[in-house]
């Protein structure tokens, strides 16, 4: 354990290297933390300030409620934080701005819809008429069974079919106000139609299709090639629709989406001002309009790099709304046009901190080489001899020859094997030389000032293989789906130097089952610093910032179902309180999933036992015993489960 101190603090210096190794204080949110004993805390907001606690007393809180690893955690304070963060940021740039309409904003329901998170973001919203996007009927539902406040906006992406418009016309009658948003012209007849049958004036919206693109993974989402939204031949048939059917009245929201991560604030401005080119002339054509919809894009800052690649961002929450506001008001302003309702659905900036991936340690593979023995046979192979003869001269200076030498001499030796001129003992006594070499090169390679890329590339090839208990495409889909980096981090030892080079593969036996992008000391990186496991105590890993879209986006690879889920939430008297537990899928849960009837498969188990037994294979008690093991079985977690 580290025992020097930074000075004037009492606190080992090795939590402010692992502060700096891992950047929890810049992608943390300010939410995440280390304590002095070196456990990750979160900073859970309360309406009495912020209280403390440490990952690892809710770990073993979740043990001793029969929680094993993987836990998905959320922690309900964050959202709260969040829906007020978002929009008391947005009401101090208008009053800084002079803008003269309020903010509103909608969490779209696709990117967190478990039903905890939603009541949660219902809640939470009230008081600030924070509304839901529904993007299908089953969120249209879920968004008028959990909103309490007409104040609350809901706006209905996605293509609407009747039954779809026609819940949205009732949430109408009965008070809300309820966009549908048109994505394509063959939508409008429908609305129309459904709208006379019901008496009812529709609130329409219409989507553009910007040019302006934006930098990043989601690029896709803007421009020309984007997949939804109106041309302009489009958007001008349905104004002039909408006058002959007398309604242009109901067109009193635009709205434009230029992605769900957007890394350039300029990005922004530039979407903004574009899309205000558009408002402005459809209300001088007579759209009464009233609503500005900016839609998505409110980045998460998942490498804490703070600037403008894919996984980070380059501005402040204050700056994207000094900066939507006043880009919003320059464009109106000159030409008299009153100031809409901006509304935004900032859902992945909203829920990203809210959930944490726990998960234990289970395994770990190592690249090490064994001590050689003190005496070598005298009549070893060429290749093995060559070996040798490299590991003794091994020189700085030569590092890539040494390298180059090692790997001919290591083929060579695979190619004897192979054709039965070495055997198996020699073989594997000349793999650990090689092995002992390439390890001896990768160390020396820090001292070169311009290692050669094959030998930068050593301390990947040669790190260690952590087997977590937990599935990739489960858990964290976009990681595998899209190269997402979320942060990872020991949620203990933070005391301790970390001196392992790892990266993290699960449990699914798939190749494509693995972290091995990592941000270390603000950099992308292909290894993940840990620390040694010791036998006999469990290691324990977060993945953070997974709030947004994992849940919903897991799939049922490998028969893996959903983890464990535990919702806690810190009352103002800086008690952690376990507000729910949710047991993940059994064996029979993702059995049903994929079409299989439990009861069948173990009728036909309690078939192949009985034929055993008529046959003499097995004793009538032994038979009990299996279908018992059986049974319990599909009972069991489907993931790793001590005891």
């Amino acid at each position: 354990m580290e025992v020097n101190a930074i000075p004037g603090t009492g606190r080992p210096a090795s939590i402010a290297v692992a502060e700096d190794l891992y950047g929890i204080g810049r992608w943390g949110c300010g939410y995440f933390g280390i304590s002095p004993n070196g456990n990750v805390v979160v900073h859970a907001p309360t309406a009495a300030g912020h209280t403390s606690i440490e990952l690892m007393q809710i770990v073993d809180g979740l043990r001793a409620r029969g929680l094993d690893m993987p836990v998905l955690l959320r922690l309900g304070n964050l959202v709260d934080d969040r829906i007020h963060q978002l929009n008391q940021a947005f009401q101090k740039a208008i009053e800084e701005v002079g803008y003269r309409s309020p903010y509103r904003g909608v969490f779209p329901i696709k990117v967190n819809q478990q039903r905890h998170v939603i009541a949660e973001m219902a809640r939470a919203g009230a008081a600030n008429g924070h509304g839901f996007e529904a993007g299908s009927k089953a969120e249209l539902l879920i968004a008028l069974s959990e909103l309490s406040s007409r104040e609350s906006l809901i706006v209905c992406n996605g293509y609407k079919d009747a039954e779809f418009i026609d819940l949205g016309l009732q949430a109408i009658r009965i008070g809300f106000k309820c966009f549908f948003v048109l994505e394509t012209p063959q939508e409008l007849p429908a609305i129309l139609e459904r709208a006379r049958h019901w008496g009812v004036r529709p609130l329409i919206g219409v989507r553009l299709k910007l040019s302006t693109q934006v930098d990043g993974h989601w690029s896709n989402d803007s421009g020309d090639r984007s997949l939804f939204g109106l041309t302009t031949r489009q958007l001008i048939d349905i104004v002039d629709r909408l006058r002959e059917e007398d309604m242009l009245d109901c067109l009193q929201l635009l709205h434009f989406h230029l992605g769900s991560q957007i890394p350039n604030i300029r990005n922004v401005r530039e979407g903004i001002r574009e899309a205000c080119r558009y408002y402005l002339d459809l209300h001088e054509d007579g759209a009464p309009l009233g609503y500005l919809n900016i839609g998505g894009g409110l980045a998460v800052d998942y490498d804490g790099s703070g600037s403008n690649q894919t996984n980070s961002r380059n501005y402040t929450l204050d700056e994207y709304c000094i900066d939507v506001v006043e880009a919003i008001a320059d464009c109106l302003d000159p030409h008299g046009a009153p100031h809409p309702v901006i509304i935004s659905e900032s859902g992945r900036w909203t829920v990203a901190p809210m959930s944490v991936l726990l998960f234990n340690v289970l395994s770990v593979s190592t690249f090490d080489a064994e001590p050689l023995p003190d005496t070598l046979p005298k009549d070893l192979s060429e290749p093995v001899k060559c070996l040798l003869d490299t590991l003794q001269h091994l020189r700085i200076r030569r590092l890539q020859e040494n390298y180059n030498d090692a790997i001919y001499y290591r083929d060579q030796l695979r190619q004897g094997f192979r054709v039965g001129r070495i055997n198996l003992r020699e073989r594997a006594l000349g793999e650990n030389i090689c092995l002992t070499i390439l390890n001896r090169i990768a160390a020396l390679v820090p001292q070169l000032d311009r290692p050669p890329p094959e030998l930068e590339a050593m301390r990947h090839q040669l790190s260690d293989i952590y087997l977590g208990n937990f599935s990739v495409f489960q858990s964290l889909p976009d990681a595998w789906a899209i190269q997402q980096v979320f942060p990872v981090m020991p949620l203990h030892r933070l005391d301790e130097v970390p001196t392992r080079d790892a990266i993290i593969a699960d449990l699914t036996c798939d190749c494509d089952g693995k972290l091995d992008r990592f941000v270390i000391g603000g950099e992308h990186v292909a290894t993940l610093k840990l620390h040694e496991v010791q036998e006999g105590q469990e290691y324990y890993l977060g993945v953070f910032l997974v709030g947004a879209y994992q849940e919903t986006l897991g799939d049922l690879h490998n028969l893996f179902g959903d983890t464990h889920v535990a919702n806690v939430h810190v009352n103002e008297q800086g008690q952690l309180e376990f507000v729910q537990e949710i047991h993940g899928d059994s064996i029979a849960d993702v059995l049903s999933y994929v079409e299989y009837q439990p009861d069948e498969l173990y009728q036909r188990f309690r078939q192949l036992a009985e034929q055993a037994v008529r046959e003499g294979r097995i004793s009538v008690n032994q038979r009990q015993e299996m279908l018992s093991l059986y049974s319990d079985g599909l009972r069991g977690y489907t993931y790793f489960e001590n005891g």
